[in-house]
């Protein structure tokens, strides 16, 4: 087999889908032909890229390696022949996206930037990932970064395709003096009689999929607050020990505040890039993609209580 780009991208689907069945839904391939896929591909370089666990696939090391350089190639390939308008003045193109509350947004925009400079870009913060799927579906936006959840797939017409960024645990932020303080991880159970600060509903599947999760933890939470606003302002309740909260697994935690994950891992969050088609090309798709993605690897660099919990957890699953 020769190594072709759609090949490049098809591995690095199902890295950030974390699962073959996910990943060929999103590129829009059935799952068996996705699978023979990565047999011919795994078979062109003669090792595993990836080993199957309980919830999909995770990168061997040689993947790992694998993956980063086809990341490059394939930001390499997006980059070619981009050059100004013989006058020297550049065309202006624009792109309107939108997106929900996520890590990646700014490390995007500043990569972005820099690699499509033409790019008249403007952004608006829109909360609803089933409302980003309608501006969308409507035409007015190009693209967006939208959240859903295992088991709640972003659902669109064909006018929109989309591409997993990450699927990433759920954390729990609490008070510097709780009582749970001293453990590395804790249970949904151990928190049952704390107050709660819960996002609204999001149209995607929050926050139904955290009360399916206290319900199977044997507990309905003691007292909710809805809360949407800056994470400075939630940090700053959470250290006064106002109540806890779930959170991003990349979060930057305030002193007074620690950041820990949850065993069994119960919560997953899986941050989505959406486009319209005729709306973005391939080259600025997977531009928008690179971007992301490698945002999202910068914060992970920055986070020591996640690449703690993932030096743990899957040194399990990974040889």
């Amino acid at each position: 087999m020769e190594l072709e780009l759609r090949h490049l991208r098809v591995l690095c689907a199902i890295a950030d889908a974390g699962s073959v069945g996910r990943a060929a839904s999103d590129l829009g391939y059935s799952q068996p032909a996705m699978s023979t896929q990565l047999q011919r591909i795994e078979q062109h370089f003669g090792h595993p890229l990836f080993v199957r666990n309980t919830s999909g696939v995770e990168l061997t090391r040689y993947g790992t390696e694998v993956l980063a350089q086809a990341r490059d190639v394939l930001a390499r390939a997006a980059a070619i022949g981009r050059r100004p308008a013989p006058d020297g003045t550049r065309t202006r193109r624009p792109l309107r996206l939108a997106a929900t509350n996520s890590p990646v947004l700014a490390g995007m925009l500043i990569r972005l930037r820099s690699q499509l400079p033409e790019l008249a870009l403007t952004v608006s913060s829109v909360y609803p990932s089933s409302e980003i799927v309608e501006l969308l579906e409507h035409g007015e936006v190009d693209a967006a970064i939208a959240a859903d959840y295992p088991g709640r797939e972003l659902r669109h017409s064909a006018t929109v395709t989309h591409r997993g960024i990450v699927t990433e645990p759920s954390f729990v932020a609490l008070p510097a003096g709780h009582r749970l303080r001293h453990c590395p991880e804790v249970t949904l159970a151990d928190l049952a009689d704390d107050a709660w600060f819960l996002t609204p509903d999001d149209g995607a599947g929050w926050p139904g999929v955290f009360y399916a999760a206290c319900r199977a933890a044997g507990f309905t939470p003691a007292a909710v607050h809805e809360f949407l606003g800056d994470q400075q302002q939630l940090q700053n309740m959470i250290a006064e020990g106002i109540g806890v909260s779930i959170v991003q697994a990349t979060l930057r935690p305030i002193p007074d505040v620690l950041v820990k994950p949850l065993v069994g891992t119960p919560l997953w969050c899986r941050y989505v890039l959406a486009w319209r088609r005729e709306s973005a090309a391939d080259e600025v798709a997977d531009t928008l993609f690179g971007s992301a993605a490698a945002a999202y690897r910068a914060l992970i660099a920055q986070s020591p209580h996640f690449r703690t919990w993932a030096s743990r957890t899957w040194s399990v699953t990974r040889p």
